[in-house]
């Protein structure tokens, strides 16, 4: 008994001093290389701090809508909703979702709004849409701040951050930054 006893304490041990100990002080050694010592990238606007990797709900017509969020824009928790694509609830959600978006977006086809607009990510706070899901709300922005089209359409490609090193990814758009943007406009 002795023999499996004493290797076991002895790995228990040496396991809560590594992992609670070594590793985590070696994890916040490598965060203090971060931008902002890992506490994510924040920016000060209008005398507003934000942090830049949290998703930030914007709702009026003047502004570029984000994801969903499925935690209420809440940086303190994130989390999907963990309604499967048949459940009921869900589908009834994302149909609300749909219709405002439709109803605030006239002359937009049903099948050509991007999936992302309707339905949360995966942590509920992801602040980054695509390309086609900004250009496809610039005619509301434009309509809403009496401006042209195409400024919009110029702060977009301004805005646009190109996949990792060309090759990983998507071009995608943190929202908040194009919003901060949109407010800095003459």
């Amino acid at each position: 008994m002795k023999t499996h006893i004493i290797p076991a304490i002895r790995l228990t041990l040496f396991c809560a001093v590594f992992f609670c100990g070594f590793y985590t002080l070696s994890i916040l050694g490598i965060a203090q290389l971060a931008p902002n010592n890992g506490k994510g990238e924040v920016i000060t606007a209008n005398g507003k701090t934000y942090h830049v990797n949290v998703a930030q709900n914007f709702t009026e017509d003047k502004y570029f809508w984000p994801r969903p969020s499925a935690v209420d824009y809440n940086g303190a928790g994130s989390g999907g909703s963990n309604k499967g694509p048949s459940n009921p609830d869900y589908l009834a959600e994302v149909e609300v979702r749909i219709y405002t978006f439709m109803l605030k977006n006239p002359g937009i086809a049903r099948k050509d709004i991007p999936s992302e607009l309707v339905t949360a990510s995966g942590s509920g706070l992801d602040p980054h849409i695509s390309v086609t899901a900004a250009k496809i709300q610039v005619k509301r922005i434009a309509k809403a701040r009496k401006l042209p089209e195409s400024k919009i359409h110029n702060i977009i490609t301004e805005n646009t951050e190109k996949p990792l090193f060309g090759l990983f990814g998507t071009e995608k758009i943190n929202v908040l930054q194009l919003n901060l943007a949109l407010n800095n406009l003459p």
